[in-house]
Formats: structure tokens, sequence, C-alpha cells
């Protein structure tokens, strides 16, 4: 296997170019649990630890390396853990707000070609979480394409609801429906996976990732839990993994999320909401918040029944939300910042 079935094409190559140090060579991270790391070249896949010079230089999180990542890593003759000594550019990722009050982010993946955005249809069907992921995924650059799982809990007239509750909302992201149970739109899933690319599976505890994973890897790599009495799934994937599949695709698994906070966000936010960035346009102030002002389209269309008041309430609140996560992360950035001039400062009077 060639490092180009991995994913690796011009661009990347471009960028270990300028990173690779002598006796380094290049490797995709396919997995990170607490600190320890898998990494993947073209003649294995191998344990990895970080080199304590790119652990201490790191200024956020961000700077560490994630599952989907390109890293130039040193192997040792005598076996042992390869070491990490620097990321590579990412070209595209998945990001999100941490969980908590913590202001900063929290890297997903990494270097992702498409992100299937999964929700169960009998119990975890919801507009707005929906939302919340196509926001990350186009701020990342991503395609999102969003599945429908566990379709033999409903009805055919109610998965036809959800369908065009979707579309209704304008997103380019086609709209796949499946079950995992019946098998239905498993061959359909399959015909999207191509060679060489990566794809991202993205949902809340218990929507049937990890068995759809295990669905299309042919057998029962990965552990999964039946349902609860409820119907829903229990959540079993504790770390994200890279997998690579029978057809020369890979796919990467990732926890459930049960906070999805944005940080960083405007782009995306303006992406997954264009019906919404399109009406802004022709408002009549430049500063409109869509709430009160006279002359807003965003308003208009509201009452006279153009835009749903879910769309319209989900859009004012991400708004809000991404808007105060990015002032506080702007704050922090330069108490962080102030804090290390203090530290270089007080280190330069201890040596004189």
């Amino acid at each position: 296997m060639d490092l180009t079935s991995l994913g690796f094409d011009a661009w990347f190559e471009e960028q270990a170019a300028a990173l690779l140090q002598p006796g380094q060579s290049i490797a995709r991270v396919t997995a990170v649990d607490r600190g320890a790391f898998l990494v993947r070249n073209q003649e294995a896949e191998t344990h990895a630890e970080l080199a304590g010079r790119l652990r201490f230089a790191a200024q956020a999180a961000t700077d560490l390396p994630c599952v989907g990542d390109w890293v130039g890593v040193q192997h040792h003759a005598s076996g042992g853990p390869a070491i990490i000594h620097g990321v590579l550019p990412r070209k595209t990722y998945l990001r999100r707000k941490c969980p908590g009050k913590t202001v900063d982010f929290q890297m997903i993946a990494a270097n992702i070609d498409v992100a299937f955005i999964m929700q169960a249809c009998a119990n975890d069907f919801n507009m707005r979480r929906l939302d919340r992921y196509l926001v990350m995924a186009n701020e990342g650059h991503i395609e999102p394409r969003i599945v429908l799982s566990k379709t033999d809990l409903i009805s055919p007239a109610e998965l036809a609801g959800m369908v065009a509750q979707i579309k209704s909302t304008r997103s380019p992201a086609a709209v796949l429906a499946l079950s995992n149970t019946t098998g239905f739109g498993l061959d359909s899933l399959r015909g999207l996976l191509l060679p060489g690319k990566t794809y991202c599976l993205l949902g809340s505890s218990g929507v049937g990732k990890t068995t759809l994973i295990n669905r299309l890897l042919g057998r029962e790599a990965f552990d999964t839990k039946v349902v609860s009495g409820t119907g829903e799934g229990v959540h079993t994937t504790s770390r994200r993994q890279l997998s690579l599949l029978a057809c020369g695709a890979m796919l990467i698994d990732t926890p459930g999320l049960r906070e999805l906070g944005l940080l960083g966000t405007t782009a995306g936010l303006n992406e997954a909401f264009a019906d919404l960035h399109e009406l802004e346009l022709n408002c009549r102030f430049a500063d409109c918040t869509h709430t009160q002002e006279p002359g807003c389209s965003v308003l208009t269309a509201v009452e006279n029944g153009t835009l749903s008041e879910e769309r319209y309430q989900s859009y004012l609140k991400l708004k809000k939300e991404t808007a105060f996560h990015n002032l506080t992360y702007v704050e922090k950035r330069k108490k962080d910042k102030a804090f290390g001039r203090f530290v270089k400062s007080a280190k330069k009077q201890l040596e004189t």
C-alpha cells in the first residue's frame, strides 16, 4: 500500500517537504485514545508518542495530532513506539468548542472529504442538532451528507416527512436513509465510498455509527451494544479511529457528541443557513439583528410563512452563541499571550 491510498496527495507532499527533517518520514494518525496514538504508513500501523519538543511547543490542543492528521515521524531500528515530531497543515477539519465552560477548540478529526451526519429516525431526529452539525462541517470545509438511520422503526410516511423537512431548509446536503437491521440503504451508501477518500461518521451516542462501520467492514471489528428498552442506542465508541475499507475508502468513527458548542463558525453558519444569509442582504439596516427592526427581510419571511419559525429561532440561537464564544475566545487568547510575556520577562530577570 502506498501513501496515496491513504489520502496523501500533491498538496500534502508540498507541506511535508517543508516540515520533514532528516531521518523522519510521513505517516497518518489512525487512532487517538487518551494521549496514545496509532500511525500508519505504506508498510504498517504502529504505536506512536509525541516528541517532548512538540508537546511543549504546542500553544493549544489544536496544535497536537488528531485522527486523520499527517505527521512527521521517526521510527527506531530497535523497535518501540514511533516518535511524532510535527503535524502537517490540515486541508479540512472537524472541531467544536470544548465541553463545559472552557472556551477553546477541541479537535475531532482532520483531512476528511465527506462527513456523514447520522440521526436515528425513531428517537434522535432533531433539526436544531442537525443545524449544528452542518455548521461544523461547513466551517471545516467538509462536504456534509445526512444519513437517517433506523428507518425500520418508523413508517415510510414518517420517513418521507423527515426528508421533506430537511429539504425544506434548502440545504444542498444529500440525504440517505438506511437501516443496519434490515440492510435497507446500505448498498447506496457503499456506492458513495471512493478509494483514497476519507469519510467520517458524526452523530449522537447510539445512532448506529459503530454498527454501520461493522457492516461496511463485513465483520464485527468494533464492540456494539443492544438498544435499550426505549429503542435508543447505547453509547459504545470511546475513541476516534480510522478504518480502511475493502473498497479502498477510509472511514473515521467518533464517540457520540453530547455537547456540540460552536466556536469560530461564522462562515460555516452563513453557509449552513444560506437561505437566511441571502435574506439578510436585503434588510434595510446593515447591522440588523432580525429581531425587531423595520424593513427586516428575515422577519418578513417568517411572517409570510416562507421561513419557518423553528429555523428562524435556530439561526438566532446559533448566531448569538457563536458570537459570544468568539468574543470570549479572543479575550482568552489576549490573556494567554499577556501571561506568556510575563513568564518570559520573569525568566529574563532571574537570569540576570
